[in-house]
């Protein structure tokens, strides 16, 4: 959906929910007509109280009371925001009698940022610096941009602040309407790496004369030189992108996912590495691989992988077990193998016991965090097949894309998915929709989004009580009928709606159980 152009921040397009790069200097950019932040009206201060959140090994170290930014977001957002402020300080308030609060910080991005700092000013280092100080924000919708200065103001955050995982939970409240017939068996969580992948933007359109240059060397020394790959030829007049895939952001990606499900319980402490490493054998495929490692080593006393716990499954069923007969239990076709691949299972089982056999065998396993991997693919099919076996999704950035949109669909769509991206330093909590500016002012949105954000970042605080009342205050009114016009529509029989202001108040209404 096309915003108009606002004020003087020239023309927008529809929230590509942080799919384009940054491709120009991340602090605000002077106005068209030369005049530069400094010069114009200038926010408010930061809150004459409240202490700001410091990070010690990538954790946040959380006051009573932290000053946390808040972006109010473009369109809805005028809406959407004062309503979940409300549902999290009253939340807040009544989890902690007073002993606990949030200190609100106003800071600008977008159409707000352009109507206050000027034209293209659509990131204030004003901001940027706020959200460096204190370390966690949270925010509305934010339009895209079309035209110079930065395409997407999501990813602009999320690189400016090296924000690699975007952390994205889809599970179902009963009675949201969903076109799933057992949406509550999904309750997953999507770890979608955010720095690396496709996109990271590095990319040329097939006339830059760059990209005709590097198709020719490509051709005529890369691709002969990898002794490999035969004939092929990359075809003239095509556009060229680069997939990076390191070590370093892979595993600093998989250990927060492997520490979240570390604090889940029974068979939700789960991770699967998802990946198309089938094809793409060195980026995908090296994502698995270097996921494994990570788990088999830095996690290891907390730790076992699908097929470990096979391998100590079987032995525990059978003690007299052969190592040959144990390996023909978790290989297919292990018969009909040739002598060097049954010798390389037989070798696997072997390690496996020796290792830890002794520290994770015996059930053991059973109440560790299991690490498997999927091919990507398969996964839209399972979470909509068996969803239940599934707990933390762990992705590249485009496969985590489309996976957490999926996911969000089957329990009930965007409006009802929260999302954050966090780092080692800071951490953004957000909307996953768009600004639909057409019901800007309107009071009719649903703010569930930014809700269920905001619950999120209570979590990431440590305030689990607050982030409980809101949670249950949010499945009462669902199954009450409460509900903005989104989802009263497609609910059957169709309920009256209520206002996005009226959703928040019947949230807090329903704290109580």
């Amino acid at each position: 959906m096309l915003q108009r152009a606002a004020g003087r921040c020239g023309k927008w397009s529809a929230d590509d929910h942080g799919e384009t790069p940054l491709i120009r200097n991340h602090i605000a950019l002077p106005a068209a007509d030369g005049v530069h932040t400094s010069s114009r009206l200038r926010p408010a201060d930061p809150p004459s109280s409240g202490t700001a959140i410091r990070f010690e090994k990538g954790l946040p170290v959380v006051p009573p009371d932290p000053i946390i930014p808040f972006i109010r977001g473009d369109g809805t957002g005028v809406d959407i925001w004062p309503a979940t402020q409300r549902v999290l300080d009253a939340a807040v308030a009544k989890a902690y009698g007073g002993e606990r609060r949030i200190e609100w910080f106003k800071v600008f991005a977008g159409d707000e940022a352009c109507e206050l700092y000027g034209t293209y000013q659509y990131l204030p280092q004003d901001t940027l610096t706020a959200i460096e100080q204190y370390g966690v924000a949270i925010k509305g919708p934010l339009t895209t941009p079309i035209g110079g200065g930065i395409r997407s103001l999501n990813v602009a955050l999320r690189q400016i602040f090296d924000l690699y995982c975007c952390v994205r939970p889809c599970r179902y409240y009963t009675g949201t309407p969903s076109p799933h017939k057992r949406p509550e068996d999904l309750d997953v969580i999507v770890y979608r790496e955010n720095t690396e992948d496709i996109y990271m933007g590095i990319e040329w359109e097939a006339t830059d004369p760059v990209c005709v240059e590097l198709i020719a060397h490509l051709n005529d020394v890369v691709i002969p030189a990898n002794g490999k790959l035969g004939k092929r030829r990359i075809p003239d007049g095509s556009g060229i992108g680069i997939k990076p895939v390191s070590k370093a952001g892979t595993q600093r990606h998989v250990r927060k996912a492997i520490q979240h499900a570390m604090k889940l319980e029974g068979a939700k402490r789960h991770v699967t590495l998802v990946h198309k490493g089938n094809i793409m054998k060195f980026t995908e495929g090296a994502f698995r691989d270097w996921g494994y490692e990570l788990a088999t080593s830095e996690f290891r006393d907390v730790c076992v992988t699908e097929r470990e716990s096979w391998i100590l499954d079987n032995l525990a069923r059978n003690h007299s077990l052969s190592i040959e007969d144990n390996a023909r239990l978790i290989e297919p076709g292990y018969d009909s193998l040739t002598p060097e691949k049954k010798a390389a299972v037989d070798t696997e089982v072997k390690e496996v016991l020796a290792a830890i056999g002794e520290s994770h065998g015996y059930g053991k396993w059973k109440s560790m965090v299991l690490v498997d991997d999927r091919i990507a693919d398969s996964i839209f099919q399972q979470i909509q097949t068996r969803p239940q076996e599934y707990s933390v999704l762990c992705t590249l950035n485009l496969n985590g894309d489309y996976i957490s949109d999926a996911a969000a669909a089957v329990v009930g769509g965007l409006g009802m998915a929260p999302g954050a991206n966090i780092g080692d330093r800071a951490a953004i909590f957000e909307a996953t929709h768009g600004t639909a500016p057409k019901h800007a002012g309107l009071d009719r949105i649903n703010p569930g989004s930014v809700i269920l954000s905001g619950v999120m970042m209570l979590e990431y605080l440590g305030w689990q009580e607050a982030a409980d009342l809101i949670t249950r205050g949010i499945g009462t009114a669902i199954v009450n009928g409460q509900v903005t016009y989104d989802l009263a529509r497609l609910m059957e029989p169709r309920v009256e709606p209520v206002s996005c202001s009226g959703f928040a108040e019947a949230v807090i209404g329903h704290f109580d159980p």
